[in-house]
């Protein structure tokens, strides 16, 4: 299939769920998925934060999460959330790589679609 490349710019709900959820269905879709985070993304990618979101009506942000890493899909933030939000590698996630624009770029160079969120 193809590759699909979603920017994630913060941590609210409106930023996250429509993420996931689209990086869910391309990764189902067998879609290689790619989700970036800009520097106000960093809260969300604190451990347990993705897991412990829940909206009225909406899936589990947890099993969406599941599924995109499940399928193989990718968690990048941007290098410069780091000194954005004073926080260090070990202060995030295990399952998250850290990476500039540029190298962003050049991995999604042939992605199909992109979104922005």
């Amino acid at each position: 299939m193809g590759k699909v490349a979603i920017i994630c710019n913060g941590s609210e709900n409106c930023n996250l769920y429509p993420a996931f959820i689209m990086g869910s269905a391309a990764a189902a879709a067998g879609d290689d998925v790619v989700i970036f985070f800009t520097p106000g993304g960093v809260p969300a990618l604190k451990p347990g934060y993705l897991e412990s979101i829940t909206a009225k009506g909406m899936p589990d942000m947890k099993d969406l999460l599941e599924g995109v890493m499940a399928l193989g899909g990718k968690l990048i933030l941007c290098e410069l959330g780091l000194e954005v939000h004073d926080v260090t590698v070990e202060d995030l996630r295990d399952d998250l790589e850290i990476g500039g624009a540029t190298s962003f770029m050049a991995d999604i160079k042939d992605a199909k679609t992109t979104f922005s969120f």
